[in-house]
Formats: C-alpha cells, sequence, structure tokens
C-alpha cells in the first residue's frame, strides 16, 4: 500500500519519517492559500491507496478529499466539515486524535494502516513491588510520540505521579497542531495513559488505590474532552 502524506508545510513531516519506516510513502506539498474562500482550485497528487492530509485551508483538504481516494484528516476542521467531506467522498475519517484512530472502520486502506499506527497498544511487564520492568510498543502513533514517551519508563514506579509525567511526556513529543475543533494534546496524553493501564490491569498486576483512583477522574476528563460536556 503507497500512503500520500499531504502537506503545507507545517505539519506532518514527524509522521512521514515514522511512516515511511512500515509503508510506501510519499510526501506531497500542498498550497496553503491566504484567502478564506478559493474558486477553482487546482490540486495535482501523485497516484496512492491512501492519503493523509496535514494541510490547513478547508478548501484544500476538500481538494484532496474529491479525489475519491480513502482519506484520513490528521487535521479537521470540525463535524459540519466532515458532514460536507463525506457528501464528496464516504471514505473519510477525522479521528479525535491521530492516536485515536483504530482499525475498525468500514475502509480496508485506512484498516490496514491503523494496524500499525494509531490507537496505542502496550505488552507491559510491572515486577510486583510496582516497578515497570518493560514495556513494548505494538501499536503507536504516526508522531512517534508513543515510542518516544513510553522508552522513558523502563526501571519507574507505577504511580499517579509518573503515570502524569509519562502523560506530559506524550505532550511533548506530540505533533498535534493547536488547530481545527480535534486536535488536543492534552487528550493525546490522556489516550495514552488510558491504553497503557488497560495493558497493565490485563497482566492482572493490582494498580493500587490512589492509580484506580486516578484513572477514574482521568476517564471522567477524556470523556469530557470528547464529548464537550
Amino acid at each position: 500500500m503507497k500512503i500520500g502524506i499531504v502537506s503545507d508545510g507545517k505539519f506532518g513531516d514527524r509522521a512521514f519519517e515514522v511512516i515511511r519506516e512500515k509503508f510506501t510513502t510519499e510526501w506531497i506539498e500542498a498550497p496553503f492559500p491566504q484567502s478564506i474562500l478559493i474558486d477553482d482550485l487546482e490540486l495535482t497528487l501523485p497516484e496512492c491507496d491512501l492519503y493523509i492530509s496535514y494541510v490547513r485551508h478547508p478548501d484544500v483538504a476538500l481538494a484532496i478529499i474529491a479525489k475519491q481516494k480513502p482519506v484520513i484528516l490528521g487535521i479537521s476542521f470540525g463535524p459540519g466539515f466532515l458532514r460536507q467531506a463525506k457528501a464528496i467522498n464516504e471514505n473519510i475519517v477525522a479521528p479525535v486524535t491521530m492516536c485515536s484512530l483504530d482499525d475498525n472502520t468500514w475502509v480496508p486502506e485506512i484498516n490496514e494502516f491503523a494496524k500499525v499506527f494509531g490507537k496505542p497498544s502496550f505488552d507491559v511487564n510491572v515486577l510486583e513491588d510496582g516497578t515497570i520492568d518493560s514495556v513494548k510498543v505494538i501499536r503507536g502513533s504516526p508522531c512517534g510520540s508513543t515510542v518516544a514517551a513510553s522508552a522513558e519508563l523502563h526501571g519507574t514506579q507505577l504511580s499517579p505521579e509518573q503515570l502524569q509525567h509519562y502523560g506530559l511526556r506524550i505532550c511533548h513529543f506530540c505533533r498535534a497542531p493547536r488547530f481545527g475543533k480535534t486536535c488536543d494534546k492534552e487528550l493525546s496524553g490522556l489516550l495514552h495513559i488510558r491504553e497503557l493501564m488497560r495493558a497493565i490491569n490485563g497482566e492482572s498486576h493490582p494498580a493500587g488505590a490512589r492509580v484506580r483512583q486516578f484513572t477514574e477522574e482521568m476517564e471522567k476528563i477524556i470523556d469530557q474532552k470528547i464529548t464537550g460536556r
């Protein structure tokens, strides 16, 4: 499968470097018009099986979508835009963050990509004293933040403070742009903590009362961020 990373130069460079280690990937430069509205935009793209759009102008994003290929919107412009986009090409997804993408969509090309990059998946070993002995990233974010931040966990103690620090490190490495209605670095950090804890609990390691309370409060914040309530 060939993936095209379409960018106007601001975002997507690190994703390109990470993704091309697993897939045939092409960097595609797109314009960033200064006008709010554009008439008759001509956009020529090389043939790809899947495009990931990091463009910041909605009309340029619509021009990509109009190519009738599957598209992942790395930068989205809200639910109204997504409805407009799906009226042109139904094979579009706009994940809340690129690290929330799962491989259960209706689009085979997106699922193939999301088996490798998207919602984090871990194999974690925690010792009886609560020391995080090892963390293997099975699936991580396309920006590389999962691998980079998780590498720092070896030898640390499982605690609310360490989980908070891990979330902050995800935010540090995260390349989610603060643009549009769906990109949120803090949410990326929280989603990583959630999946890390699911992997730990799946190994039947007792998290401890403080950690359980922390994760319960974290789930409320995630729900508020996703639902807007």
